[in-house]
């Protein structure tokens, strides 16, 4: 293929997409009209290569006004932006929901990952082959995990225009989906981010024997608001307790709101994609703050990663479709620590509420001098800018998602040096997921000593799926019991793709946060182990070579061992498992390095093959 794109030409509706987004072209450098004081001089490279930043959220104006990104409409949107075209299509082919190949302008994508699997996923796929297969408006694509896990199996409906109509159809049947597809103003609206909390409305918890005598805890501090709130109304939120936490953060100032942070003994929570290891995610949150806040380099950034893209993964929705004032309260905190004036939240492309509702909140908080400059009348000034992935779960990586920002290709970059000491734009930088965030408003408003649950979500063969908060020490046996398991347990996977399986009489193990995935026998585990591998495999950026290679040999080392079984799979099962210490030695990110982590569980503890 030509990457230079030549003389292609955008349409009017791609030049206007991109337009409405950059704004006019201020010279010919830039795609305007040609003059002859254009042709003495340069004018305007540098300013359009200083806005390459926008080159992401360029490729989504494209695809949600098109429903594609053609030669001519990349072409321009890298002439505005004075951007190879070489590496923009690089750009544009690594992100699961954009094509650069013609396609309708509606895209119907069906999860077919673990938690949608087990929940009947390739009927789901059948059905919908018989009904739109000759139907040449709407096109059918297999998608990795939607984030919908509690209501599996999942599917979205994207239908390109101006504006973008999406729709959700979860849980799918073949009727829903047709109809979010065919008309997706007409399809049903999505239940509460309420329902995703099957906590909302419990009593307090009760205290556990060897505790007789001790008060029960409180309500879980993070969910209190999911279901409670109305998450439109910023007045709703202040009056339960809302803004709290900043004000006392703007009284003790910075310093005293790091030292807060840092006596809570806060850590990373980290998301199912990327768990806590080497790395600024082991080192408490607070000293890793503190690193931030004391670096000379200006100006300090602050990034929410809110993309964990894993399967099983859907807390971050369920926090910011059910209580969005209190991200944006927490990053302001965050940023008032660490001395940012500017913060950036990413967030899946694949989670339109959880975006709207973000949007309207920062709009209001905007508007009512909760952002902006001198917040509160206290001299500290906060903006947030919202930027939507498209699909790569490698974002979940804190320096992949610094260069999704930046507009480069999503691959994780060598570290040392860490984001701390040179992150987005090369500035000292923050990058805090979405749990660990909102765990400074309660360590905020009651003290260090607030930081004791985590979240969980809970999907697969259970009654109550969705999110969980859980006091320090609970074991998976409590909770699986508290989610009302089905009978036939047969393994449940700890930690999502990245994880590992574990046997129903192991359940007696801790667990805080991440990714709990119930399965019965009504998917072989095996197979279950091979869509693992293909996760891997299409979502490596293919940075590095172990990763590269080894997810490829992985997955088909597995798809031999489905395909003949027994004794006759001995041979690849020794080669999955050299195949894997070399990913998990030598892989540059996590992706790599956790890549065998489930099949290794499946194989050695579950038997899996045989």
């Amino acid at each position: 293929m030509d990457l230079r794109f030549g003389d292609s030409e955008p349409t009017d509706d791609e030049r206007a997409a991109v337009d409405e987004l950059l704004g006019p072209p201020a010279s010919s450098w830039e795609g305007a009209e040609r003059t002859a004081e254009d042709l003495r001089y340069s004018r305007g490279g540098r300013a359009a290569r200083d806005r390459r930043d926008l080159l992401l959220p360029g490729l989504h104006a494209l695809n949600d006004r098109i429903g594609w990104i053609s030669r001519g409409a990349l072409a321009h949107l890298c002439r505005r932006l004075t951007v190879p075209p070489a590496e923009a299509y690089g750009v544009a082919t690594s992100y699961a929901l954009f094509s650069v190949s013609p396609r309708p302008t509606t895209v119907l994508h069906v999860c077919t990952d673990l938690t949608c699997t087990a929940a009947g996923a390739a009927a789901l796929c059948a059905g919908l082959a018989s009904r739109l297969d000759c139907d040449d408006r709407v096109t059918v694509r297999h998608s990795p995990c939607l984030g919908l896990c509690e209501r599996a199996p999942a599917a979205l409906t994207i239908k390109a225009g101006d504006p973008v109509r999406t729709a959700v159809s979860a849980p799918a049947t073949v009727e829903a989906a047709v109809l979010a597809a065919t008309a997706p103003d007409s399809a049903p609206e999505e239940p509460p981010a309420r329902a995703a909390v099957p906590q909302a409305g419990d009593p307090p918890p009760t205290p556990r024997k060897e505790q007789t005598g001790v008060p029960a805890p409180p309500p879980p501090p993070l969910l209190t608001r999911v279901g409670v709130v109305d998450p439109a109304s910023l007045d709703d939120y202040r009056a339960h307790g809302g803004y709290r936490a900043l004000r006392r953060a703007l009284t003790l100032g910075p310093t005293a709101t790091l030292r807060e942070i840092v006596d809570s003994g806060l850590v990373g929570q980290g998301d199912a994609a990327f768990p806590s290891g080497p790395g600024p995610r082991a080192t408490p949150v607070g000293v890793a703050w503190q690193a931030v806040a004391s670096r000379p380099g200006h100006p300090h950034h602050l990034v929410c990663n809110a993309s964990a893209s894993g399967p099983g993964a859907f807390t971050d929705r369920v926090l910011m479709e059910g209580d969005p004032y209190a991200l944006v309260e927490a990053m302001t905190i965050a940023a008032y620590a660490v001395g940012a004036p500017h913060g950036y939240l990413y967030l899946r492309g694949e989670h339109p509420r959880a975006a709207r509702r973000m949007r309207r909140a920062v709009e209001r908080a905007r508007a009512r001098g909760l952002l902006g400059d001198d917040i509160l009348g206290r001299g500290h000034s906060f903006d947030i800018e919202i930027r939507r992935g498209a699909g790569a779960y490698v974002c979940g990586e804190e320096t992949a998602v610094l260069r999704s920002i930046e507009g480069y290709r999503p691959e994780p970059r060598p570290t040392p040096p860490f984001p701390t000491e040179k992150g987005l734009f090369g500035a000292p930088t923050v990058v805090a997921d979405v749990e660990t965030l909102l765990h400074v408003l309660p360590i905020l408003a009651g003290g260090p000593a607030a930081y004791r649950s985590g979240l969980v979500s809970v999907s697969g063969g259970v009654e109550r799926p969705g999110v969980y908060e859980l006091p320090s020490g609970t074991t998976l046996g409590e909770l699986l019991t508290r989610a009302g398991v089905r009978p036939g347990l047969r393994a449940v996977l700890l930690g999502g793709a990245a994880g590992r399986f574990v046997r129903p009489d192991e359940v007696d193990v801790p667990v805080r946060s991440g990714v709990v995935i119930a399965f019965d026998g009504t998917v072989p585990l095996s197979r279950l182990l091979l869509r693992v591998a293909e996760f891997f495999r299409d979502e490596s950026c293919g940075s590095c070579v172990p990763c590269r290679i080894g997810t490829v040999r992985q997955a088909e080392a597995l798809r031999r061992i489905v395909d003949r079984a027994g004794p006759a799979a001995a041979d690849d099962v020794t080669l999955l498992a050299e195949v894997g210490r070399a990913m998990r030695d030598a892989s540059l990110c996590g992706l790599g390095r956790n890549a065998w982590n489930a099949v290794e569980s499946g194989v050695e503890r579950l038997g899996v093959y045989g």
